[in-house]
């Protein structure tokens, strides 16, 4: 901002203050931000009249460096800003200085050393329109349409032009196009032609293609065998050019812009149809701002020279896609994580089939049998959100289930126990594990007659907790130990019964000497 222009802000502000008005309020009566009212709010003339001075004299930051960056900018004029900072940071360390500091000054630089910043022009050449059959070409497009509930949905359409007449058509998808969707697409685009051209534009997609190879193509599987039948010649764009296919880049832009644009979607079904009704309406029908013909009236002769398309190649799919299941048991669709039960992943990549039904459901099935693991409310308000089924879960209750016929039949009264053991778990179901562990751990060693007469004592007094079990388990134990006849204590054997051998044992007796040689340190 220059000097001039900084006295009526100050002033302004000043009398905005005397007005009444708060800092928020000045600042968006101004269209200035709120720490530059902050900064002038309680400045006088005076001090203003410093900050004026001050800022005409003070120096730039990156004014040492001014004579290298003049040269850099002299000899490469297309250097951003950018890279000259990031070359000053290399040669000079780390620099303190803002991003739009640096922008400015060099700015400025270029103004003051008249070194404008040179772009590199690509030069066009305006091409003869090809014959008419001769070329076609295709792209592909995505967009967003609101939904009658409000939301969003992500939809995808490929469209193919005929070079010479600009006739179009389109093709919507509710998701993303695989290779046998973009072989149908061309039968379905043939049929609409009544024919099919000599040559196909293409852009570089994983969809058709596998490596550009230099110039010899690798074509994808199925898009080859497909070719092969259909016999037409391919041209693929180079990477990074999609000028060269100028027409149908103009038509997907077409389409989004006049078709597309603030349309409301209900199924794929009737936006096709609507498609194909604008095609005829306006995409086919206007003039062409380019040849100055009406496309459809252009294409009424071209169509002769299509080659025929005596048998439509139907390819048969499923209209899905696939999703590989994570190993938490989900999937990813959207942005969002979808459950499917259990055991799915089975510690492999492996693929399940996705479907979108309605746009509101979401199928997940086996991609072979067909079997399908979950169904899902579609979620496309949200991202990063996790939709589960609770039946994904771990089944917890047949564990628990098994678990408690295992303790019932430890005991003899089978049905009382099991009604014991049932009114456990109804009462305390997050640790009815817990409470079937503590009883099996106490009915261990115990006898069958203990562990029933512990069971009636606890049905008859309502005590339905594994500790007040095997409290009771533990007193009828003690109870049956006390009654129980005590064995007559063993009598020790006579001494003239111990064995005739170890009563023939002697010690064995040394020679003194070898003592005294103990006494004196030496060895025995």
């Amino acid at each position: 901002m220059r000097n001039r222009e900084r006295w009526p802000m100050y002033f302004e502000i000043q009398q905005q203050k005397e007005l009444g008005f708060n800092k928020s309020q000045v600042a968006r009566n101004l269209n200035v931000s709120r720490n530059t009212v902050m900064k002038f709010w309680n400045m006088s003339i005076e001090d203003y009249h410093t900050f004026i001075e001050r800022l005409g004299t003070r120096s730039k930051k990156l004014e040492y460096f001014e004579s290298e960056i003049v040269e850099w900018l002299r000899q490469y004029p297309d250097l951003s800003a950018a890279q000259i900072m990031d070359w000053l940071t290399e040669h000079h360390g780390d620099l303190k200085v803002a991003e739009s500091t640096t922008r400015n000054y060099i700015r400025s630089i270029r103004s003051v050393y008249g070194i404008p910043k040179v772009k590199a022009i690509r030069q066009y050449e305006a091409v003869v329109d090809l014959p008419m059959g001769r070329q076609m070409q295709v792209d592909f497009g995505e967009t967003k349409l609101r939904r009658p509930e409000g939301h969003f949905v992500k939809l995808w359409f490929i469209t193919f032009v005929l070079s010479h007449s600009r006739y179009k058509y389109a093709l919507w998808q509710d998701r993303p196009f695989t290779t046998i969707d973009v072989v149908n697409a061309h039968e379905e685009a043939f049929a609409f032609y009544g024919g099919m051209p000599e040559e196909i534009v293409y852009d570089q997609d994983h969809l058709m293609l596998t490596s550009e190879n230099h110039g010899d193509l690798i074509l994808t599987h199925e898009f080859a065998k497909y070719v092969e039948v259909r016999r037409f010649r391919i041209y693929m764009c180079r990477k990074a050019d999609p000028e060269s296919k100028g027409k149908i880049e103009n038509v997907v832009k077409y389409i989004k812009r006049n078709f597309a644009r603030h349309r409301q979607f209900t199924n794929v079904e009737k936006l096709n149809e609507q498609c194909l009704a604008w095609l005829a309406r306006t995409g086919n029908a206007k003039v062409h701002q380019t040849t100055k013909k009406i496309p459809a009236e252009v294409y009424a002769l071209e169509k002769a020279y299509l080659r025929p398309v005596h048998k439509k190649i139907e390819i048969f799919t499923t209209t899905t896609i696939t999703r590989t299941v994570r190993k938490d048991n989900t999937i990813w669709y959207e942005g969002n994580r979808y459950t499917v039960p259990l055991g799915t992943y089975d510690g492999t990549d492996k693929v399940v089939a996705v479907k979108v039904i309605e746009g509101t459901r979401l199928i997940i099935y086996e991609t072979r049998s067909g079997h399908i693991l979950a169904e899902h409310p579609l979620c496309v308000t949200k991202k990063g959100e996790l939709i589960r089924n609770n039946n994904h879960g771990r089944d917890r209750s047949k564990g628990i289930e098994a678990y408690l016929e295992h303790v019932v039949k430890q005991f003899s009264q089978t049905d009382q126990a099991r009604d014991y053991l049932e009114e456990i778990r109804r009462r305390k179901p997050r640790y009815t594990r817990d409470q079937l562990q503590a009883i099996e751990k106490g009915l261990a060693g115990a006898e069958a007659k203990v562990a029933d007469q512990a069971l009636a004592y606890c049905l008859k007094y309502g005590l339905y907790r594994a500790t007040d079990f095997t409290d009771a388990l533990r007193h009828f134990k003690e109870q049956q130990r006390q009654t129980a006849p005590q064995p007559l204590p063993s009598k020790p054997k006579p001494l003239n019964e111990v064995e005739i051998d170890k009563r023939k044992t002697k010690a064995q007796i040394r020679d003194f000497d070898t003592y005294r040689q103990i006494l004196r340190g030496g060895n025995a």
